[in-house]
């Protein structure tokens, strides 16, 4: 059937036509209210954070005697798509995202190699960097902060906790 015998078709059985797209509607409205949505789509990226410490540096020293020379490192580690790090008063974080086929297992031992080849050139610190594996949708998208000034801070934690159900 053809595209022009469907608009013939259409247009010679108007009754028809209009039944069978009241028909398609109400499929639409049965169909919707089970259509599943998740907040975030189910994707998880190859991702590894490492964690540094020394305890007492200010954030500056933290960047440019612990950050840099680790950053310097893991820039060798192969299938790196973004490379992020943010500084504190005595800690360094940077994530590590791979391509989407890195096997995150692989890319485990790559990062713990680029660490180990670091370690000469960071500063004496009591323990060295550590890594973990992360998955970014595992990380929350929305927190709420709640007060009372008339309840306890137990009493607003059951609250908070019975009324988010």
């Amino acid at each position: 059937m053809n595209q022009r015998s469907i608009f013939q078709w259409c247009m010679q059985h108007p009754i028809g036509t209009v039944l069978l797209t009241c028909a398609m509607v109400l499929m639409g409205l049965l169909a919707f209210p089970r259509l599943s949505i998740a907040p975030l789509p189910e994707a998880e990226f190859p991702t590894i954070e490492v964690d540094a410490r020394l305890p007492g540096a200010s954030a500056e020293t933290m960047a440019s005697a612990v950050a840099t020379p680790l950053e310097v490192a893991l820039s060798a580690v192969p299938g790196i798509t973004e490379m992020t790090s943010s500084s504190a008063l005595g800690s360094v974080r940077i994530t590590l995202q791979f391509v989407l086929t890195k096997d995150i297992d692989a890319a485990a031992q790559e990062v713990q190699s680029a660490l180990n080849q670091a370690a000469g050139s960071l500063p004496d610190m009591p323990n060295l960097p550590t890594w973990r594996k992360a998955n970014p949708a595992d990380s929350p998208i929305l927190i709420i902060g709640v007060t009372s000034r008339t309840l306890s801070a137990s009493q607003v934690s059951d609250l908070a906790e019975t009324e988010s159900n």
